[in-house]
């Protein structure tokens, strides 16, 4: 369940930011990313080394507001931070020791989303159950090829 329940947040995060109508959809998720760069600093858990993610965070998501590209590689430097903070044993939210793992688990979800250029997803299951097969081809004497 450690593992299931962070790629079923992940789905459920990916498909609620999806619903954010194009243009908007890329510039909140790069708001969004340059955040998650923030969510350690109250722990201090890694020192000094806490302000690093959020430098690089801001030029990431800086980046993302021209290109989902950028947003997936926040969400994938996130996750390194998730490792760092669940091996060191200092958690995103301190009264749950799996957190960090979950957060790194539920991470990629989203980058992978992202890379993919952040699609609707209400919209690609529309598509899907929408699509008229392709119309066989008929050939034999006296029809067209």
């Amino acid at each position: 369940m450690s593992i299931i329940m962070p790629i079923v947040i992940g789905l459920i995060a990916v498909t609620i930011l999806s619903l954010v109508p194009e243009p908007h959809r890329r510039p909140l998720n790069a708001i969004l990313v340059g955040g998650a760069g923030a969510a350690y600093l109250s722990g201090f858990g890694l020192g000094y080394w806490e302000f690093v993610l959020p430098v690089v965070m801001a030029y990431v998501a800086y980046r993302g507001l021209k290109s989902w590209t950028w947003i997936g590689v926040g969400w994938l430097l996130h996750t390194v931070w998730d490792v760092f903070h669940h091996l060191k044993g200092s958690p995103i939210l301190p009264f749950s020791h799996d957190s960090s793992f979950g957060c790194a688990i539920c991470d990629p979800v989203i980058a992978l989303w992202c890379f993919a250029g952040g699609p609707s997803v209400p919209g690609l299951i529309r598509a899907r159950f929408t699509r008229k097969p392709p119309t066989p081809l008929i050939t034999g004497p006296g029809r067209p090829a």
